[in-house]
Parts: structure tokens; sequence; C-alpha cells
């Protein structure tokens, strides 16, 4: 009999002569069956014996052989196989990112001649009516899924209830026909439904007496705002003040007046965070102190789902977390439950620090946005909302 004796639990019978390569396969055959793979191998290496001149290297000695072919029967995974080429990497990708899962944020302003650049955006600009146009057909070209946009009034022109949100005339509504005359169905027009570019305290809506944000008053603000939206040639309407009932009252009121095939992207989990600081240069924002009574707190993980689960009831179409970098656990939660597709929005803070580091040389500018918006959607996003999307759609086609 053999001298090392099969684990318990197998129970074919068997002899072998060749102890010592017994022994030495004998970790290796605890995995599987002992005894099967204990006697291919003994098998291989009783041959080799037997004939060694069909054994490379005559010099070997039977102990040198009989070791060659053991570790030739020790398999080794080798994931690198599949990583050896480009067409390789290519063909077994997991995740992909196309220039149609990309919206394009953008914002037009009031009483402006020329773009405005955005200090804290390098790239990023406050957009005149007419070089709106042209980025608006740039981008639908070049093949960007959606273009959100964000109204910019005259510090003037605010007030309390954000009148200018509403006003057909309003900065916003203007900018919504101009790119809907431009690009009409080329690509998908989106709007913000919120109230802080325009009130002169820059909540997200109507503050109370006692300094609350009043939610119910709001909600009404929001109705007029959506319907002014949707007749200027919004498809789409973000609804991001993270009130509550927003999206069932919004739904409401576009069903009321036949704008029934206005979609509704709910702002589902949007944080209070730090990152937004950029953001608040590109729509002159006004805020003094913070929101964090109506965005979620970023402690909070499980909230996020309640939220979900309301918007989809109140008739989501497509949900959102806000931001994506941060909340990438967030957004994979989001997206294992959700019925409807989903989106994350890559803030202006995401911008910045990329684009900072950059331009310090400190990474490589393309690779890095690449790797950023892949792993948003990675983590589940089947849309990304970038101001870096007309540039990835050029990359990507």
């Amino acid at each position: 009999m053999c001298a090392v004796q099969p684990p318990t639990g197998c129970t074919i019978e068997h002899t072998c002569e060749y102890t010592d390569a017994h022994r030495q396969i004998s970790a290796l055959a605890l995995e599987n069956c002992w005894a099967t793979t204990a006697l291919k191998v003994i098998h291989r290496v009783k041959t080799a014996l037997a004939h060694p001149e069909n054994t490379p290297g005559d010099a070997l000695s039977g102990q040198k052989r009989q070791g060659r072919i053991l570790r030739s029967m020790t398999a080794i995974e080798r994931p690198r196989r599949l990583r050896r080429t480009p067409a390789l990497r290519r063909l077994v990708a997991e995740t992909t990112l196309q220039p149609r899962q990309l919206v394009l944020p953008m914002f037009v302003a009031d009483g402006i001649d020329d773009p405005r650049a955005i200090s804290s955006m390098p790239g990023v600009y406050q957009h005149t009516l007419d070089s709106l146009r042209k980025a608006a057909v740039e981008a639908a070209t070049a093949g960007v899924g959606g273009l959100m946009l964000f109204g910019v009034p005259l510090p003037e022109d605010k007030d309390a209830i954000g009148s200018q949100a509403s006003d057909p005339d309003g900065i916003l509504n203007r900018g919504l026909r101009a790119i809907a005359e431009e690009v009409g169905d080329a690509t998908v027009i989106m709007a913000d439904t919120c109230l802080d570019e325009f009130t002169d305290h820059g909540h997200c809506g109507v503050v109370a007496a006692d300094g609350t944000v009043d939610n119910d008053a709001t909600l009404h603000r929001y109705v007029e705002m959506a319907l002014a939206q949707a007749d200027a040639g919004a498809a789409m309407l973000g609804t991001s003040g993270m009130m509550d009932g927003q999206v069932g009252a919004i739904r409401r009121g576009l069903d009321a007046v036949g704008h029934t095939d206005t979609a509704i992207l709910a702002y589902a989990a949007k944080y209070a965070s730090a990152f937004y600081g950029p953001f608040r240069e590109a729509v002159g924002s006004s805020l003094v102190g913070d929101r964090r009574t109506y965005q979620q707190d970023p402690a909070n993980r499980r909230e996020s789902l309640r939220e979900l689960e309301l918007d989809l009831a109140e008739g989501a179409d497509i949900v959102m977390v806000k931001p994506a970098m941060s909340y990438l656990d967030i957004l994979r939660d989001v997206a294992d439950r959700s019925t409807v597709p989903v989106a994350a929005y890559q803030i202006s803070g995401e911008y910045a620090m990329i684009t900072a580091a950059a331009e310090r040389g400190w990474i490589d500018r393309r690779a890095a946005i690449e790797e950023s918006l892949l792993g948003i959607r990675r983590a589940g996003a089947d849309i990304v909302l970038t101001y870096w999307a007309t540039e990835a759609a050029h990359w990507l086609s």
C-alpha cells in the first residue's frame, strides 16, 4: 500500500509503488477526489520513468523528470490571458461607456453678450442664447444623450418666490425654447425644476416667516415652473429640490393640462454635499447658510431607499443619485432596487478636482475622466450627467 493514505471520505482501494510521487501530489489531491487525481498523476510519472527517451533533457535524473511532470500537472489560474491585448479586453469588458449614456449640464445667463467663464470650473461657461445654441448642436452631433439646462437670471430679477422660474420670458424658458428650436428631438432636452437659481435667498423653495422652507407652498411653485418648462419645449424635468411629494405634485400638474408625455427625472437621493461649491458660482447662487433641512444627510444610507420608493410610487420615470463620486454605494443600492432607469450626477466639485489635479500634472486628465465615468457606470448608473459629456462623446465615437 502507498505510504500516504487517502483522506477520510475517499473509498477507492488502490496501491502505489511510487510513494515519493504520491506524497508530492497528496496536497493537491485533497481538493478533489484524492484517488482520481493521484492515480492520473502517478500514471504519468510511471510512463515517464519507463520511457525516459520521451522526456526532454537526457541529463535530468529520474527525480528531476518526476518533478517536472508533477509541476506541469499543477494548474495555475491565469486571468491575465483575457487582459493580454486591447481586443481581448474589449471583448470581455463588463461595463461600457457610450455617448448616448451621457447628459451635458448647461448654464444660460441673462444680460451677457459673450459666454462667461466659470472660474472654479475651467472649460465650463455661462452661455448666451447664441452660444447655447451652438453648444447644444455640438453635443447633439456628438451623440450626447441629453442636455440639462439651468438658468442664471439677473440679480435684480430674483425675488422671494423665484418668479422668473415660471415666467415664459424668464431666461431658463427662453433657453429651453432656443435649444428646442435648434436640435429638436436629436437629443433629450431637460430642465432643472428648482427655484434656487431664482430666489433672492438662494433656497430651493418658498421660505416661511419663521425662516424654514415651506414644503407645500414650494410644491405649488414647482408645478407652475414645470408647466412653463414643458410649454417651452422641455421633454424631461429634473426635480432637484428635494421637497416631499414633489414628483407626485408635478406629475399631476402636467397630466392635468395635457403634458402626459413630459417625463420626470427624479432626484431621488440628493445629499447635502460640500462638493456643490463650484455650482454655486455657476448659477450665481444667493444662498446664505445650507440646505440640510431638505437635502439628505451624508451619514445616511437606508434613507435613500425610502426616497427611491416614494419617488417611484409618485410616478418618476428616471431616478437619480447626486453626487456620484462620494455616493457610489448609494448608487449601487438604488440601481439594485429601481424598476426604472437610474442616473447619477458627476457634480461640479468632482469636475473641479479632476481638472485642478490634471492642470498641475498630477494625473492624466483624459484617463482620469474616463475612469471616473466608467466607475459611475459600473456602480449602476444607466445615465451620467457630466460636464465632460460632449468631450467624452467625441473620444468615444
